[in-house]
This record gives C-alpha cells, structure tokens and sequence, in this order.
C-alpha cells in the first residue's frame, strides 16, 4: 500500500493549510516554502528570521516562542507556511499545529555544492542573508565549527535520520496512517519537488473555479 496521499496537501478539511516545511540546510526549504505560500495566499514565516537578531545574536528561547506565536497567529483564517527547524527553541510549536509536514531530502550531492555557491554569494553581498544584519564573514565561513557550510555537511544524516524516526512516529512507515497529521517525504534530484509544486498549483486552481 502507498504511504503517499491522494491530495498534494491535506489541510483542516475546511479549506486551510498550515504547512512546515523541514529538513537539513541548504535542502530548498526557503525557495519550497516561498513558492508554496504564494500559491496558497497564505503568510510565509522564516524561523531563521525569527532565530537570528542582527550580528548573529540568538532570540532567547521564549522570545523565539513568543514571535512565531505572533506570526501563527497573523491570518487565523488562512493557514501559513512555516519553514525551518528549531525544535529545543520552540519551532516544534510549528509542527505540532501543522496539517502537512513537508520533509524536503535531496541527496547530499544536489544540496552541497548549491549551499557552497549560496555561501558564496552571501559573503560577498550578491544575496540577501538568511536574516537582516547577519551577513557571512569569511573567518566563520572558512574556519570556524560554525560554518553553515560544515554544519550542511554534519547534519545530513541527523537530519535524515530524525525525520525517518518521525514518519515513524506518525505511522506511515507500513502505509497505513495512525494520525491525521499527514508527512510527505520529497527526494530525489528535483523532479519530486517540481512535481509536488505543480499538484499545489493544479489543487489551488480547481477550488477557484
């Protein structure tokens, strides 16, 4: 039996999708999340927004909490598209109110070198930063743990071993379904993700007409 649902997205029944997009950096969560929020009409929240104050400094844990309370709440009529982690800060609130969780999983192939380019390109102020005011600076691109470059490389497998642990977790491992909450894994080198994209955009379409 498929673990895949019929409908690209399962909503509340009533017309309302509250989407959270996750998985490791660099996997196209933002450029996802975005399109996706533009199709439904629905906000887009960036935790990554939310996390990072100006020069890197960290939300507190309760600030971060009570931001995205703030920005679930902005279109209580709509739904939203959440993207990011950040689960020990509070993103996990995210999650748990989602209707569909979207696990995006390229293989570390694909994502790597265009994390690299990215990298690139923000250190040298050709694009915007995942944040206002936190711009890469080549001492922590280049030698620092901290690097978003080594931390893409670690955490491909956490990554991917957490989100398997969650599909788990919600039952859809055997193709049957234990929650209503719904999880979608998207692999591969592109096509899936285009794909899912343009069954979003079909969906949308035919409840307009």
């Amino acid at each position: 039996m498929s673990n895949r649902p019929s409908s690209p997205l399962i909503g509340d029944g009533h017309g309302r999708y509250r989407v959270h997009i996750v998985g490791n950096s660099g996997s196209g969560k933002s450029t996802a999340g975005q399109a996706l929020a533009r199709m439904l009409g629905v906000p887009y929240i960036s935790l990554d927004k939310i996390m990072w104050q100006p020069g890197w400094i960290e939300t507190p844990a309760e600030e971060f909490k009570a931001r995205l309370r703030a920005e679930l709440d902005q279109a209580p009529d709509k739904g939203w598209v959440v993207d990011g982690n950040y689960e020990r800060r509070g993103g996990s609130m995210a999650l748990e109110e989602s209707t569909d969780i979207i696990w995006l999983d390229p293989p570390l192939l694909l994502y790597f070198p265009r994390i690299i380019w990215r990298t690139f390109l923000r250190l040298f102020r050709l694009r915007e930063p995942c944040s206002p005011g936190c711009n890469e600076r080549p001492t922590e691109v280049f030698f620092s743990k901290e690097s978003i470059i080594w931390w893409c490389l670690s955490q491909h497998w956490i990554v991917r071993h957490r989100n398997e642990e969650r599909m788990r977790e919600l039952g859809l491992h055997d193709g049957t379904t234990t929650s209503r909450r719904r999880m979608r894994r998207l692999g591969g080198w592109g096509a899936g993700l285009k794909k899912w994209l343009q069954e979003v955009e079909e969906m949308v379409r035919s409840k307009k007409d």
